[in-house]
């Protein structure tokens, strides 16, 4: 069997390479696995505005019934609200059924555990695994009274919602923000919320209908959001993806502040709080340079993971550490979720910048980006390309050229079939000419057009 989990659960094009028929046979296999030990028997699922997502979510509670799982359903909510109410409703599993900031006829289904958080690699190999034998003894089919059952349970969605108000403790009286949800999960939330809180604001893009979640809108196409909050002289933009697990923000002269900054700002007003354990801030490989000298100066600390926010959150549980996330937006406060939050990030760095009282341009401007360049290169096949030697060797010509001025860092997409390549350095017009040579060679041994 082709492994089915990426980075961030199993992700396709629904009726095409996602199939209801493998939504019923994934929740049976979960139902097994996450209640082979007893436990409540009891599954949390939520989903994000996509048109295919009530199919998924149908084919996917009744595997899980048919198993003797029973099913509460969210409906619209934002992952990281299935992750909160997992681990405080003592649901054995929850279910998110979306493909973020991928396009509507994409969709995923990704699981939490009972604690509310994503699963380790080893987790999903065993589901996998029984996966193979959906049809067998493996796993149950019970009759009569123990079969599953499924309720909608939509106030569920209201209380994460309140569970979010209550991570801040200002409001945001006299702040004029401008929002965009992506017509995703965050539509009717993060809008009413920030105008509970006082805020007088303009909602962007909180309109779904299926089909246009992520449609040139959202943290993946901010453009819109920037020239926005410079016309109507806003204080701030946020911008979320279509799960609402991401959070980016445009300041009052929009200009974009990616998770590197987001997570910079926020870290350095919980270091004079004294919630930042051990000075210590979780980044990725793909962290901008200008990241770790930033939170140098102010004597915090980093480290990097691998790409993948579940990888950074590994870091975090393993020490104890405070925030990590992503230059992509996902951030996670440890304190008060178990997952990037989009909707956590916008409140906590909107209560940085009311705290602050200075412009978000100033708290962006405490760190300096160093110029970075990613190219996409579309392959046919991502399958042992660190071994093929022309890669390698284009790779190392560009290291020896930015020397210890800068580096380069290639790596395979987990949800795309894609080679990405990346430089960064003091010059981006070398870093350009750089990136460039390493992806014509990818492109020549591996690209779709040279097949």
């Amino acid at each position: 069997m082709v492994r089915l989990f990426g980075t961030d659960g199993v992700r396709g094009v629904v009726n095409s390479t996602l199939m209801p028929e493998l939504a019923y046979q994934m929740g049976r296999a979960a139902g097994a696995y996450f209640c082979r030990a007893g436990g409540s028997r009891r599954f949390l699922i939520g989903r994000d505005t996509r048109i295919s997502g009530g199919m998924i979510e149908a084919a996917l509670a009744a595997g899980l019934c048919s198993s003797g799982v029973s099913v509460d359903l969210a409906g619209i909510i934002p992952t990281p609200g299935v992750a909160y109410l997992t681990r405080t409703k003592d649901y054995d599993a929850g279910v998110v059924i979306s493909a973020s900031h991928n396009p509507f006829p994409d969709n995923g289904i990704k699981f939490f555990d009972g604690q509310g958080y994503k699963l380790p690699d080893a987790t999903e190999e065993e589901i996998e695994n029984l996966l193979r034998h959906v049809d067998g003894p493996e796993i149950p089919r019970p009759t009569g009274a123990e079969i599953g059952e499924i309720r909608r349970v939509p106030e569920l969605a209201q209380e994460y919602l309140a569970y979010v108000r209550s991570t801040v403790k200002a409001d945001f009286t006299g702040m004029k923000i401008v929002t965009d949800s992506a017509n995703g999960a965050a539509s009717h939330f993060l809008p009413g919320l920030l105008r509970e809180l006082g805020a007088d604001v303009t909602a962007l893009s909180c309109e779904p209908n299926g089909i246009n979640i992520n449609d040139h809108c959202g943290s993946t196409h901010i453009e819109h959001l920037q020239e926005e909050v410079v016309r109507l002289g806003a204080d701030c933009g946020i911008a979320n993806d279509g799960d609402a697990d991401r959070c980016l923000f445009v300041d009052e002269k929009g200009r974009v502040l990616d998770g590197d900054h987001i997570m910079v700002l926020n870290a350095l007003r919980m270091k004079k709080e004294g919630r930042l354990a051990d000075d210590m801030v979780v980044g990725t490989v793909m962290s901008n340079l200008g990241f770790g000298k930033a939170l140098e100066k102010f004597g915090c600390h980093t480290v990097a993971t691998q790409v993948g926010d579940r990888y950074v959150l590994e870091e975090m549980r393993k020490h104890g550490y405070s925030i990590g996330g992503e230059q992509s937006g996902h951030i996670i406060f440890s304190e008060f979720n178990t997952t990037g939050d989009g909707l956590i990030t916008a409140v906590q760095t909107l209560s940085v910048l009311k705290a602050e009282g200075r412009p978000l341009s100033e708290l962006g401007a405490l760190m300096t980006d160093y110029p970075q360049i990613l190219k996409n290169v579309e392959v046919y096949s991502k399958n042992g390309w660190e071994e093929n030697e022309l890669i390698a060797a284009a790779i190392e010509a560009g290291e020896e050229e930015l020397g210890g001025e800068g580096r380069i860092l290639v790596r395979a997409s987990g949800t795309e079939p894609l080679i990405r390549v990346m430089g960064e350095g003091p010059s981006e017009e070398q870093l350009e000419r750089i990136v460039d040579d390493i992806a014509s060679v990818v492109d020549q041994e591996l690209g779709v057009n040279h097949k």
